[in-house]
C-alpha cells in the first residue's frame, strides 16, 4: 500500500468536502490520503488508516458541527495519533493542518490542545484555494524539521488560526485611512471616501523580506455585539502604533494591515505581500468592565507560533496587556530596545476617555459628514474626562476640519486649529500633534514654511509615519517641487504598501510631472488594491482625459460613486467629445448639487472648458471659503489654460505660493 504525503481526517459527514480539498490537492500533484469507504474501524483503521498517519508528512483534521456532535467518533483516533507523532523525539514528526468546513468558531471547537497551537484555516464546505494548496506544497517541500519547530510555549484556550476567525467577521466594514492621510487629492479632490478591503496585493517591497519585521492583523471582536468591534479595531492600531516605535522593526501601517480585515489569505500570503518574517494576531472579548485579550506570534515562512497568550484583566488594565504584549513580542525576536520601553502616545488615566477617544476614532473613519460630526461628539466627551488629553484634541482637530470643509465653514476651521495648538501644548513631545497642524497649515492656511517646520518635528518624532510622510509629500506637491514629493511619497508606500491613498497620490504627483506611463501604474496598482476608490477612479480618469483619451475618460468618470465628481468629470469629458449641451447640462447639475462646497471643483470644470472668467469666480469662491482644494492650484494640469492670466499669478500671490 502506497502512503501519502497527506492525511485527511474526518467525520463521515464531511465526505464531501473531505473529497473537495483531496481533489484540490491531487490536482496540483499532491497525494492525498482519502478514504471513502464506510469502514473507517476496527481492523480496517488499524491495518490501514493508522499507517497512513504513521508515515504521512501531513495530517489534515476537518474541523465542523458534525466532528463537534461526534465526541467518540473514529477521527478522534486519527486526531490523537496525529497528536503523538508531534511529541516524537526522531525526525518522523508531522506537520498540522487543522481546517473548518463551516461556522464552527475557534473557542467552542472539542479538538486536542495540540491544534490550538498551529494556524487553522477556514474552507467553506471544503472549497479550495490555490494559496491553500500552495501552502500545503510550501509545507511539505519544508521537511521534517520544519514540522517539529516550536508551535508555542504558552497555548491559549482562544488561540487559534487567523483564516477561521477572520473569516467569521463580515466583509462590510471598511479599510479606512489613519488620521493624516486624509489629504488625498492632488487635484483639488482632497475629501477622502470610504475605501474597501483590497482583492489584490500591493507590490512588495524589494530585497529579502527583513527578520525584524512583523505586521499586526486586525484583532477579532469576540464579543457578541458588533457595535464593540471599535474596541477591537483600536486594540489593534494601538498595537501598531507602540510596535512601530521599537527601534529597528519593521513595522507596517494601519491601512496595509486592515487590508486584510475579514479576507482568507493565509498568513503565508499576507506577510510576502507586506514584506515582513513574522505575523501577530488576536482577539478581543468585552464584557463590562473586563476584558479577554488573546494573542499569537506566528512566524510566516512555516506558519509556527513563536508564542501565545490569553490576557483575562479589568478593562482599566488595557495599557498593561499592550505593554506586556509588545514586551513578549520583542523577546520572541530577541530584540533590544534599551531600558525604556516605548508608550502608546494615545493614552490617558481615564479608561472611559480611552474608549471615547477609540468611539472618535471609528466614527471618524467612515469619512463622511456624519462620520465627523459623531467623532467630534466623541473627542469632547474624551476630554471632558480627560481635560488633558492630548491624543484626543489632536484627532479633534482633524475630524473639525474636515467637517467644515464640507460645509465651507471658516469658524469650524479656526476652532480646528485651536484644538491642534491645545494639543501640542499639552504633549510637545509627541509627533501627532505636529502632524495634524502640518494638516492644517497646508490645507487650510496656506502657511507653508509653518507647515514645512511642523512635518519636519512629526517625522523626527515619528519617521515611521506613513501618514505624516504623506502629508508631507503633498505640501510638496502644493509647493509644485514634484520631484520631491515623487520621493517622499515612494516612503510612505514603503512604510504602507497597500494604501490605495499613497498609491492614488503617487499617480496624481507624477500626472502633474507628465510622467503619464508611470502615473498611469500608480493609478492602477491603487485599483488593484482598492477597485472601487473614488479618489482612484476620478485620477485614473483625468489622466486618461490628460491623455487625449476622453472616451475612455467619460466611461471611467462615470464609474466616480461620489456625484458631485463625477458629474464634474461628465462636463468635462463632454466639452473635450465636442457635446456643449451634455457638458453644460452635467456641469449646471454638479452646481446645483454642491451647495457651499466644491467650488474649487467647479472652478476646474470651468478652466478645461477654457472659460477663464468663470473658473475665476469660482476659484474666488473657494479662496473665500479657505477651500482645501486650493492648496493643489499650483500644479494642477486642470487648470492649466488659466497661467498665463495676470489674475493667475495675483491668486498664487494670495496664498503665498508665488515665488
Amino acid at each position: 500500500m502506497t502512503v501519502r504525503a497527506v492525511f485527511l481526517s474526518y467525520a463521515s459527514q464531511d465526505a464531501a468536502a473531505a473529497r473537495r480539498i483531496s481533489e484540490a490537492l491531487r490536482a496540483a500533484g499532491i497525494e492525498a490520503w482519502f478514504d471513502q469507504s464506510e469502514l473507517r474501524s476496527g481492523d480496517v483503521w488499524d491495518k490501514q488508516i493508522r499507517k497512513q498517519i504513521l508515515e504521512c508528512a501531513l495530517v489534515i483534521p476537518i474541523i465542523s458541527e458534525n466532528t463537534q456532535a461526534r465526541p467518540e467518533g473514529y477521527f478522534r483516533l486519527e486526531w490523537n495519533l496525529a497528536v503523538e507523532r508531534t511529541h516524537s523525539m526522531s525526525e518522523r514528526k508531522v506537520f498540522l493542518l487543522p481546517v473548518v468546513i463551516d461556522d464552527t468558531r475557534d473557542a467552542e471547537a472539542d479538538v486536542p490542545q495540540k491544534f490550538r497551537e498551529v494556524q487553522w484555516t477556514r474552507l467553506p464546505g471544503g472549497e479550495t484555494p490555490a494559496s491553500f494548496v500552495e501552502r500545503v506544497a510550501r509545507l511539505l517541500a519544508a521537511g521534517p524539521a520544519a514540522a517539529g519547530s516550536d508551535r508555542g510555549s504558552e497555548p491559549s484556550s482562544d488561540a487559534a488560526g487567523t483564516r477561521l476567525r477572520l473569516s467569521a467577521r463580515t466583509k462590510a466594514l471598511l479599510a479606512v485611512i489613519a488620521f493624516a492621510a486624509l489629504t488625498i487629492g492632488y487635484f483639488g479632490y482632497r475629501r477622502s471616501t470610504p475605501a474597501t478591503p483590497p482583492t489584490q496585493a500591493g507590490l512588495p517591497a524589494p530585497g529579502a523580506i527583513p527578520e525584524k519585521s512583523i505586521a499586526v492583523l486586525p484583532f477579532v471582536n469576540m464579543t457578541s455585539d458588533k457595535e464593540q468591534e471599535y474596541f477591537s479595531d483600536g486594540l489593534t492600531e494601538e498595537m501598531i502604533d507602540l510596535l512601530s516605535q521599537i527601534p529597528d522593526l519593521r513595522v507596517p501601517a494601519r491601512t496595509s494591515s486592515f487590508s486584510f480585515k475579514g479576507k482568507a489569505d493565509d498568513i503565508a500570503s499576507i506577510a510576502q505581500k507586506l514584506h515582513v518574517a513574522h505575523v501577530l494576531e488576536g482577539s478581543v472579548r468585552k464584557s463590562g468592565d473586563t476584558i479577554r485579550v488573546t494573542v499569537q506570534l506566528i512566524r510566516a515562512d512555516s506558519g509556527y507560533h513563536l508564542w501565545s497568550k490569553t490576557y483575562d484583566r479589568d478593562f482599566k488594565d488595557i495599557f498593561k496587556v499592550q505593554d506586556e504584549i509588545a514586551a513578549a513580542v520583542v523577546e520572541a525576536l530577541k530584540m533590544k530596545i534599551g531600558p525604556t520601553p516605548p508608550v502608546a502616545a494615545h493614552r490617558s488615566s481615564n479608561t472611559e476617555a480611552y474608549n471615547q477617544f477609540l468611539l472618535g476614532r471609528h466614527f471618524a473613519e467612515r469619512q463622511n459628514p456624519d462620520g465627523w460630526r459623531r467623532a467630534v461628539e466623541a473627542y469632547h466627551q474624551a476630554i471632558a474626562l480627560d481635560p488633558d488629553y492630548a491624543a484626543a484634541y489632536a484627532r479633534l482637530a482633524v475630524s473639525e476640519a474636515y467637517f467644515a470643509d464640507q460645509a465651507g465653514d471658516a469658524a469650524g476651521l479656526r476652532q480646528a486649529e485651536t484644538d491642534a495648538e491645545k494639543a501640542i501644548a499639552l504633549a510637545p513631545e509627541e509627533a501627532e500633534g505636529y502632524g495634524v497642524r502640518g494638516l492644517l497649515r497646508s490645507n487650510w492656511d496656506w502657511d507653508w514654511a509653518g507647515a514645512q517646520a511642523d512635518f519636519s518635528k512629526a517625522l523626527d518624532h515619528d519617521p515611521s509615519s506613513a501618514a505624516v510622510q504623506g502629508n508631507y509629500a503633498d505640501l510638496l506637491g502644493s509647493l509644485g517641487r514634484l520631484a520631491q514629493a515623487i520621493d517622499v511619497e515612494r516612503k510612505a508606500i514603503e512604510l504602507d504598501p497597500l494604501s490605495p491613498v499613497h498609491w492614488n497620490n503617487l499617480g496624481q504627483y507624477l500626472t502633474a510631472n507628465r510622467d503619464y506611463s508611470a502615473a498611469g501604474e500608480a493609478l492602477r496598482q491603487a485599483l488593484a488594491i482598492q477597485p472601487d476608490s473614488t479618489v482612484a477612479l476620478d485620477s485614473l480618469a483625468t489622466l486618461q482625459l490628460l491623455e487625449g483619451h476622453a472616451g475612455q475618460a467619460l466611461a471611467t468618470f462615470r464609474k466616480v460613486d461620489v456625484e458631485v465628481l463625477r458629474l464634474q468629470g461628465v462636463a468635462m469629458a463632454e466639452h473635450t467629445l465636442k457635446a456643449p449641451k451634455e457638458s453644460q447640462q452635467a456641469l449646471d447639475e454638479m452646481i446645483a448639487k454642491s451647495a457651499q462646497g466644491w467650488a474649487y471643483q467647479i472652478a476646474q470644470a470651468y478652466a478645461w472648458r477654457g472659460e477663464r472668467d468663470r473658473a475665476f469666480e469660482w476659484l474666488e469662491r473657494g479662496y473665500r471659503q479657505r477651500d482645501g482644494g486650493l492648496a493643489s492650484v499650483k500644479a494642477d494640469p486642470l487648470l492649466e489654460s488659466l497661467h498665463g492670466d495676470p489674475r493667475f499669478a495675483a491668486l498664487l500671490r494670495k496664498l503665498n505660493l508665488l515665488e
